[in-house]
């Protein structure tokens, strides 16, 4: 079993350290909120007292974070976890950020001598709460074979897609894939249901053939019960389609579809929707057409 430290303890990062304490790992975690830190103190982790003192205790350290500058604060901040690493450790940054801010911490741990992973991952708050998470990992292959292990308690598909950033570009297309799939379903079932059909029906009709998805079948009854706990915020999801347009401009690719969706999103966030789950995307075309979608008689 080996010690992982663990920084970033929120709706992701919380059940994604208790998969690591079942699989019987020593955990050091550590995060600003001291509730979430205590709760994750009495669920059996050990508690870091900053982000250095992880990255001291711990030769395999996980971080959790909703964006790219809070990874570099957190890792290369003058009590960043790099900071009290020693050579020959390796930082696994889970979070999903723009691949260039990856590629820039790897350089500033690789000259330190600790070696980096981007391992951002897909499903959401269920999958990291089963530990079936799908995980995206950029960079060294003898450093992935190292992580492999430790990833796949939190994750049941582990994929090496390539050198650091690698992971992040990967995740970026997951994502632009999956907004563009909520957007399209709330077209479709805004238009069921002004048709004067049963939204539930049609998502039953449709769901085995070739528009069904696993974005259908996640997302599509909690737009039906209109439940929008969130499981991945609209707010993180604009943060990673911004990302993807900024990767895109700088390999002059055209994401005309990704720039609309992400219009979508700055409205609805605009209108106080950010942290409501992403499924909530379907509801801009809801509001545009004055249609609710919902179960008939709900």
């Amino acid at each position: 079993m080996a010690t992982v430290g663990f920084v970033g303890l929120g709706i992701m990062g919380r059940p994604m350290l208790r998969n690591l304490l079942k699989a019987g790992h020593t955990v050091v975690a550590y995060g600003r909120n001291a509730e979430k830190l205590d709760a994750c103190v009495k669920e059996g982790a050990q508690r870091g007292a900053s982000n250095s003192d992880v990255g001291a205790r711990a030769p395999m350290v996980v971080t959790m974070l909703p964006d790219g500058p809070e990874v570099e604060e957190v890792v290369l901040g003058a009590e960043g976890i790099l900071s009290g690493s020693k050579p020959g450790s390796l930082i696994i940054d889970m979070s999903s950020i723009n691949p260039l801010v990856s590629q820039k911490i790897a350089a500033a741990c690789a000259a330190k001598g600790v070696d980096f992973l981007d391992a951002p991952v897909s499903g959401g708050e269920p999958k990291a709460i089963e530990g079936t998470l799908a995980i995206m990992v950029g960079g060294d292959e003898e450093n992935f074979r190292k992580a492999e292990p430790i990833l796949k308690c939190m994750g049941s598909s582990v994929t090496l897609t390539g050198p650091v950033g690698a992971g992040n570009t990967t995740k970026l297309a997951n994502q632009i894939m999956v907004a563009c799939n909520i957007a399209a379903m709330g077209e479709a079932l805004t238009l069921a249901t002004r048709c004067g059909l049963n939204p539930e029906v049609v998502v039953n009709a449709v769901k085995g053939g070739l528009a069904g998805s696993a974005v259908l079948n996640a997302k599509g009854p909690m737009l039906l019960a209109r439940n929008f706990k969130p499981g991945f915020k609209i707010n993180l999801h604009q943060k990673d389609l911004r990302n993807a347009l900024e990767t895109a401009e700088a390999n002059r690719v055209c994401l005309p579809i990704t720039a609309l969706v992400q219009q979508m999103i700055s409205s609805l966030v605009a209108h106080g929707k950010g942290d409501l789950d992403h499924s909530a995307i379907a509801t801009f075309v809801e509001a545009a057409s004055h249609v609710e979608v919902k179960v008939h008689g709900a």
